[in-house]
């Protein structure tokens, strides 16, 4: 297994998840800046990884599987901090249903990949528009303390990523509807 530079890209944000929380839970007023920027940072990472691999021809099969599951399991813990520091229902429902879509598709890819399919499962610009999303809305619910204005903004970014959240879901299952019909 080779590691390149878009490759520690990825595992960077894997290896910053357990430094995300401990600061997440700092009782200093700077580590929610700090978190902030942590997450964009990683949110860069996702993007310049998968260019550079591409643009520098060093796409990798570790890399192609550890990419996505390094966005997912960020979002779902940053997610899950969120949702456990508000306590508010309307956070945590959307939040919880975004990370079961999460699982659920990967979970799809993962049989896709059993059968040999795994290439007909293609990232769409609706999964693209749904990350930025997300990003947004976490990044705006990780800087809220106690605005309500933010709070309700980040909750409107939240719940616009969780409309594209469930039709993307559709549209994969859309996709490989014929695949599944197979296997039954």
């Amino acid at each position: 297994m080779q590691f390149n530079i878009p490759t520690w890209l990825t595992v960077f944000r894997v290896l910053v998840i357990p430094l995300f929380i401990f600061i997440f839970y700092l009782p200093f007023g700077w580590s929610r800046l700090c978190c902030i920027i942590m997450f964009i940072i990683a949110s860069i990472t996702d993007w310049f990884d998968g260019f550079l691999a591409r643009r520098w021809k060093q796409t990798s099969n570790f890399g192609a599987f550890l990419d996505p599951v390094a966005d997912k399991v960020m979002v779902s813990v940053v997610l899950v901090l969120i949702s456990d520091q508000l306590h508010y229902w309307l956070i945590t429902l959307p939040s919880s249903i975004i990370i079961a879509r999460e699982i659920i598709i990967s979970a799809l890819r993962e049989w896709l990949a059993r059968l040999g399919k795994n290439n007909n499962v293609p990232v769409t610009i609706i999964s693209k528009i749904k990350t930025t999303i997300q990003i947004i809305a976490i990044t705006t619910l990780l800087y809220q303390s106690d605005n309500y204005i933010v709070l309700i903004i980040g909750m409107i970014f939240l719940y616009i990523a969780l409309i594209l959240t469930f039709y993307s879901m559709l549209k994969y299952l859309y996709i490989i509807r014929h695949e599944f019909y197979k296997k039954l």
